[in-house]
Protein backbone atom coordinates (compact mmCIF):
# COMPACT_ATOMS: atom_id res chain seq x y z
CA UNK A 1 0.00 0.00 0.00
CA UNK A 2 1.42 3.41 -0.98
CA UNK A 3 2.29 6.15 1.52
CA UNK A 4 0.55 9.49 0.89
CA UNK A 5 3.02 12.37 1.05
CA UNK A 6 2.74 16.18 1.00
CA UNK A 7 5.92 18.03 -0.10
CA UNK A 8 6.63 21.40 1.53
CA UNK A 9 9.48 23.59 0.26
CA UNK A 10 9.63 27.24 -0.76
CA UNK A 11 11.87 26.47 -3.74
CA UNK A 12 9.91 25.22 -6.80
CA UNK A 13 12.94 23.41 -8.22
CA UNK A 14 13.34 21.41 -5.01
CA UNK A 15 9.67 20.44 -4.98
CA UNK A 16 9.93 19.39 -8.63
CA UNK A 17 13.02 17.33 -7.93
CA UNK A 18 11.47 15.58 -4.94
CA UNK A 19 8.28 14.84 -6.88
CA UNK A 20 10.31 13.41 -9.78
CA UNK A 21 12.24 11.25 -7.33
CA UNK A 22 9.24 9.99 -5.39
CA UNK A 23 6.92 9.55 -8.37
CA UNK A 24 9.21 6.73 -9.48
CA UNK A 25 8.22 4.76 -6.39
CA UNK A 26 5.13 2.58 -6.42
CA UNK A 27 4.97 2.69 -2.62
CA UNK A 28 4.83 6.51 -2.44
CA UNK A 29 1.95 8.71 -3.62
CA UNK A 30 2.41 12.51 -3.78
CA UNK A 31 -0.92 14.09 -2.84
CA UNK A 32 0.18 17.72 -3.02
CA UNK A 33 2.86 20.41 -2.80
CA UNK A 34 3.07 23.54 -0.66
CA UNK A 35 5.42 26.53 -0.86
CA UNK A 36 4.81 27.80 2.68
CA UNK A 37 3.94 26.59 6.16
CA UNK A 38 0.53 28.21 6.00
CA UNK A 39 -0.25 26.49 2.70
CA UNK A 40 1.01 23.16 4.07
CA UNK A 41 -1.31 23.33 7.06
CA UNK A 42 -4.32 24.14 4.88
CA UNK A 43 -3.55 21.37 2.39
CA UNK A 44 -2.83 18.80 5.10
CA UNK A 45 -6.17 19.54 6.73
CA UNK A 46 -7.86 18.83 3.39
CA UNK A 47 -5.72 16.06 1.89
CA UNK A 48 -4.85 14.14 5.08
CA UNK A 49 -1.37 12.94 4.02
CA UNK A 50 0.29 10.26 6.12
CA UNK A 51 3.64 12.07 5.95
CA UNK A 52 4.59 15.71 5.34
CA UNK A 53 8.11 16.11 3.91
CA UNK A 54 8.99 19.63 5.04
CA UNK A 55 11.94 22.00 4.73
CA UNK A 56 13.12 23.88 7.83
CA UNK A 57 13.33 27.34 6.25
CA UNK A 58 10.23 28.38 4.33
CA UNK A 59 10.82 32.05 3.57
CA UNK A 60 8.52 34.60 5.15
CA UNK A 61 5.85 33.31 7.49
CA UNK A 62 5.94 30.08 9.48
CA UNK A 63 9.18 28.11 9.55
CA UNK A 64 9.45 24.33 9.56
CA UNK A 65 9.34 24.04 13.35
CA UNK A 66 6.22 26.20 13.68
CA UNK A 67 4.63 24.33 10.78
CA UNK A 68 5.41 21.01 12.46
CA UNK A 69 3.65 22.10 15.66
CA UNK A 70 0.54 23.09 13.70
CA UNK A 71 0.54 19.93 11.58
CA UNK A 72 0.86 17.69 14.63
CA UNK A 73 -2.19 19.42 16.12
CA UNK A 74 -4.39 18.35 13.20
CA UNK A 75 -6.79 15.42 13.43
CA UNK A 76 -5.64 13.08 12.06
CA UNK A 77 -2.08 14.31 12.54
CA UNK A 78 0.42 13.49 9.79
CA UNK A 79 3.97 12.45 10.58
CA UNK A 80 6.38 15.29 9.74
CA UNK A 81 9.77 14.54 8.27
CA UNK A 82 12.16 17.51 8.08
CA UNK A 83 14.38 17.56 4.98
CA UNK A 84 16.78 20.50 4.99
CA UNK A 85 20.32 21.77 4.48
CA UNK A 86 20.57 23.18 8.02
CA UNK A 87 22.21 20.97 10.62
CA UNK A 88 22.72 23.12 13.72
CA UNK A 89 22.05 21.24 16.94
CA UNK A 90 19.52 23.82 18.14
CA UNK A 91 17.46 23.48 14.94
CA UNK A 92 17.50 19.68 15.03
CA UNK A 93 16.44 19.63 18.68
CA UNK A 94 13.73 22.25 18.10
CA UNK A 95 12.23 20.19 15.27
CA UNK A 96 12.18 17.00 17.34
CA UNK A 97 10.69 18.82 20.32
CA UNK A 98 8.01 20.23 18.00
CA UNK A 99 6.95 16.69 17.15
CA UNK A 100 8.84 15.91 13.95
CA UNK A 101 9.23 12.19 13.26
CA UNK A 102 12.70 12.74 11.85
CA UNK A 103 15.34 15.08 10.49
CA UNK A 104 17.29 14.48 7.30
CA UNK A 105 19.82 16.55 5.40
CA UNK A 106 19.28 17.11 1.68
CA UNK A 107 22.56 15.44 0.77
CA UNK A 108 21.32 11.98 1.81
CA UNK A 109 20.80 9.35 -0.93
CA UNK A 110 17.29 9.16 -2.45
CA UNK A 111 16.90 5.65 -1.01
CA UNK A 112 17.35 7.10 2.49
CA UNK A 113 14.52 9.57 1.92
CA UNK A 114 12.18 6.82 0.75
CA UNK A 115 13.11 4.57 3.68
CA UNK A 116 12.60 7.49 6.06
CA UNK A 117 9.11 8.17 4.68
CA UNK A 118 8.22 4.54 5.26
CA UNK A 119 9.56 4.66 8.82
CA UNK A 120 7.78 7.94 9.61
CA UNK A 121 4.48 6.57 8.29
CA UNK A 122 4.95 3.57 10.58
CA UNK A 123 5.35 5.85 13.59
CA UNK A 124 9.10 5.41 13.93
CA UNK A 125 11.72 8.07 14.70
CA UNK A 126 14.02 8.81 11.77
CA UNK A 127 17.52 10.09 12.58
CA UNK A 128 20.94 9.14 11.29
CA UNK A 129 23.22 7.79 14.05
CA UNK A 130 25.20 11.05 14.06
CA UNK A 131 22.12 13.27 14.38
CA UNK A 132 20.61 10.96 17.00
CA UNK A 133 23.72 11.34 19.13
CA UNK A 134 23.61 15.10 18.80
CA UNK A 135 19.93 15.19 19.81
CA UNK A 136 20.69 13.18 22.95
CA UNK A 137 23.56 15.53 23.81
CA UNK A 138 21.32 18.53 23.19
CA UNK A 139 18.64 17.19 25.52
CA UNK A 140 21.20 16.59 28.25
CA UNK A 141 22.84 20.00 27.80
CA UNK A 142 21.27 22.79 29.88
CA UNK A 143 19.36 25.22 27.67
CA UNK A 144 20.79 28.73 27.60
CA UNK A 145 18.12 31.31 28.33
CA UNK A 146 18.69 35.03 27.88
CA UNK A 147 16.38 37.79 28.99
CA UNK A 148 14.67 39.88 26.32
CA UNK A 149 17.07 42.77 26.95
CA UNK A 150 20.11 40.47 26.84
CA UNK A 151 18.84 39.17 23.51
CA UNK A 152 18.51 42.75 22.24
CA UNK A 153 22.10 43.47 23.25
CA UNK A 154 23.31 40.23 21.66
CA UNK A 155 21.62 41.03 18.37
CA UNK A 156 23.15 44.50 18.36
CA UNK A 157 26.51 42.91 19.13
CA UNK A 158 26.05 40.71 16.08
CA UNK A 159 25.86 43.80 13.88
CA UNK A 160 29.30 44.88 15.07
CA UNK A 161 27.93 47.75 17.15
CA UNK A 162 30.08 49.23 19.92
CA UNK A 163 28.90 49.53 23.52
CA UNK A 164 28.14 53.21 22.91
CA UNK A 165 26.11 52.41 19.78
CA UNK A 166 24.21 49.65 21.59
CA UNK A 167 23.44 52.01 24.48
CA UNK A 168 22.19 54.70 22.14
CA UNK A 169 20.05 52.30 20.13
CA UNK A 170 18.45 50.68 23.19
CA UNK A 171 18.17 53.94 25.20
CA UNK A 172 20.28 52.62 28.09
CA UNK A 173 23.63 53.64 29.55
CA UNK A 174 26.96 52.17 28.52
CA UNK A 175 27.31 50.85 32.05
CA UNK A 176 24.07 48.91 31.65
CA UNK A 177 25.31 47.52 28.35
CA UNK A 178 28.48 46.29 30.05
CA UNK A 179 26.41 44.64 32.78
CA UNK A 180 24.29 42.85 30.19
CA UNK A 181 27.44 41.71 28.38
CA UNK A 182 28.86 40.28 31.61
CA UNK A 183 25.67 38.26 32.10
CA UNK A 184 25.62 37.15 28.45
CA UNK A 185 29.25 36.04 28.53
CA UNK A 186 28.64 34.10 31.77
CA UNK A 187 25.56 32.31 30.42
CA UNK A 188 27.32 31.43 27.16
CA UNK A 189 30.59 30.54 28.91
CA UNK A 190 32.38 32.92 26.58
CA UNK A 191 35.36 35.20 27.16
CA UNK A 192 35.06 37.41 24.09
CA UNK A 193 32.48 38.95 21.80
CA UNK A 194 33.38 36.67 18.91
CA UNK A 195 33.13 33.57 21.09
CA UNK A 196 29.81 34.72 22.56
CA UNK A 197 28.39 35.20 19.06
CA UNK A 198 29.67 31.80 17.91
CA UNK A 199 28.12 30.04 20.92
CA UNK A 200 24.88 31.98 20.49
CA UNK A 201 24.57 30.90 16.85
CA UNK A 202 25.24 27.27 17.77
CA UNK A 203 22.55 27.48 20.45
CA UNK A 204 20.08 28.98 18.00
CA UNK A 205 19.93 32.33 19.82
CA UNK A 206 20.76 34.31 16.69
Amino acid sequence: MSISVLIVDDHPIVRTGLRALLDQREDVRIVGEAASGEEAIALAGHLHPEVVLCDLRLGDGLDGVQTTVALRALEPAPAVLILTTFDRDAEILAAIEAGAAGYLLKDVPPSTIVAALRQAAAGQMVLTPELAGRVVQGIRRPRVRLTDRETDVLRMLDTGASNREIAKSLFITEGTVKTHLVHIFAKLDADSRSRALAVAREAGLL
